[in-house]
């Protein structure tokens, strides 16, 4: 039962129930009201002439003095009539001088508030106007009056309770045995079937919340597959696919983790490995120097020193291009976009790597059109990108081949390939070989050095300009990579 109160249903049912009681009971409280006041109203209009109709009757037994057992007949006669009425002879002043409400019955006070009775015989009987009853001074009812000469006192008032006790016991038996308790059964009834109607509605449209509180809960233990159904456009409808779409997008960001958690391990195996092998290199070099140091002539020192600072330079190679790819993964690197000539800075590269091709006895063409649009982007790290991949391109290039970049403009974009004529990627690489580490083992060696960073580097630079970068083989020998830039 417990549980019940403390869910939502049995939260909105009980105060639905509350708030269904609070509108019963003031309909019925307002019901009574009216209905008394509709019947004072109306016994006091029937009544208006029945004071002046006793002022009428007991004036010619009053010219003298005040003959109380001269009319004593005429009020008893009226009273048989009409039982539920009391008699009150009041002076100016509205001290009573006789009255007429049965045998055994006494007063409680001696004279009536003359305000009342002023107003009624004033007014134009739109309004129930209530006087004191001097035998119940704590009530009011309804009463009819007049003004009547007393002989000698002279203008006194008839003042005619038209609720006398017996009208008090039928007002009590109207209340206790019809009207209240025919209310009360209208009211039970009106009250069970809404409950009823009302529980069975909120239990309706309370069950949709319930499957969702379900469908959370598994979510909350770890179950990430559930979804709410969306039924309508109404607000349980929109708060359900507000929580659909924050699942697939907790479910998508936990996939990532996963991911992430992943290629960190891998990264760090990497590292671990590639830092390992230059420094056994140079730790190994160092103790030979230093327990053969006499024993060494120049040129086999010098030869050690020299690889020593070949690892050296491999080591700060790979710690700078981790420190920039992590910056781009983060993206602490905001890029600048401006126009430049993508021709003149692919003629730039290509003269700062030629030195390095001619090592390799192999050449770098660049082929464009005489006229190039300006294309908008970071020419930093585009520079950088397209350093990254000439120089991937001559390490795999054989001796005296050649690297090719061409730039081929359309309406929108300029397309930038760079070309080897190496081996060529392997089928199961391709989808790998923008990966930080990666290393086609067959095809691209790690022979000419390198620390397999340099294509991660650029995609994530083409990422930053909401480009993709795509590498595909070539149909005679060598491999192909290409993207693009927007034109200005």
């Amino acid at each position: 039962m417990k549980k019940i109160f403390t869910s939502f249903y049995g939260k909105l049912s009980l105060v639905f129930l509350l708030l269904l009681t609070a509108l019963g009971i003031a309909q019925v409280a307002i019901t009574y009201n009216s209905s008394m006041q509709f019947v004072r109203q109306a016994d006091q209009k029937l009544n208006l002439d029945l004071a002046r109709n006793m002022a009428y009757e007991f004036e010619p037994h009053l010219e003298d003095s005040l003959a109380i057992d001269s009319i004593k007949q005429s009020i008893h006669d009226m009273m048989v009539v009409n039982p539920r009425i009391e008699i009150y002879l009041l002076n100016n002043n509205g001290e009573i001088l006789a009255y007429f409400i049965g045998p055994d019955k006494e007063i409680k006070q001696d004279s009536v508030e003359l305000e009342p009775v002023k107003k009624f015989l004033t007014q134009d009987y739109d309004h129930l106007i209530l006087g004191e009853d001097p035998r119940n001074p704590d009530s009011q009812k309804p009463f009819s009056a007049a003004t009547i000469d007393i002989g000698s006192l002279g203008q006194g008032y008839i003042y005619v309770i038209l609720g006398g006790e017996k009208y008090d016991s039928a007002l009590s038996m109207l209340e206790n045995s019809y009207f209240l308790r025919t209310s009360l059964q209208v009211f039970g009834i009106i009250l069970l079937v809404t409950a009823v109607l009302g529980l069975i509605l909120f239990a309706f449209m309370t069950k949709r919340l319930r499957k969702m509180t379900r469908i959370i809960g598994q979510f909350d233990r770890g179950n990430l597959k559930p979804r709410v159904p969306v039924q309508s456009d109404d607000e349980i409808g929109r708060l359900a696919m507000s929580f659909n779409n924050m699942a697939d997008t907790i479910q998508e960001n936990v996939k990532e983790l996963k991911k992430t958690d992943k290629l960190r391990r891998e990264l760090i195996a990497n590292i671990s490995h590639d830092l390992r092998s230059p420094l056994a290199s140079i730790q190994g070099y160092v103790e030979t120097i230093l327990l053969k140091d006499s024993e060494l002539d120049n040129e086999e020192r010098k030869k050690y020193l020299e690889i020593i600072l070949k690892n050296t330079s491999m080591l700060r190679e790979l710690v700078k291009e981790l420190f920039e790819l992590s910056k781009l993964d983060t993206k602490q690197v905001d890029p600048n976009f401006e126009p430049f000539s993508i021709a003149d800075l692919v003629q730039d590269i290509a003269l700062k790597f030629e030195q390095k091709a001619e090592q390799k006895n192999a050449n770098i063409k660049v082929e464009a059109p005489s006229s190039l649009p300006l294309v908008v982007a970071d020419i930093a790290l585009i520079e950088r990108a397209l350093s990254n991949l000439i120089e991937n391109a001559i390490q795999y290039t054989p001796e005296g081949g050649s690297v090719e970049v061409e730039l081929n403009p359309n309406e929108e974009h300029i397309f930038i390939s760079v070309k080897d004529n190496g081996s060529g990627i392997e089928e199961e690489d391709l989808p790998h070989i923008f990966d930080r580490f990666y290393r086609a083992e067959k095809s691209r060696s790690k022979s000419d050095g390198g620390t397999g960073l340099g294509l991660a580097i650029a995609k994530k630079i083409l990422e930053l300009h909401n480009q993709e970068i795509h590498a595909k083989n070539r149909p005679d020998s060598g491999a192909i990579f290409y993207f693009k830039l927007p034109i200005q």
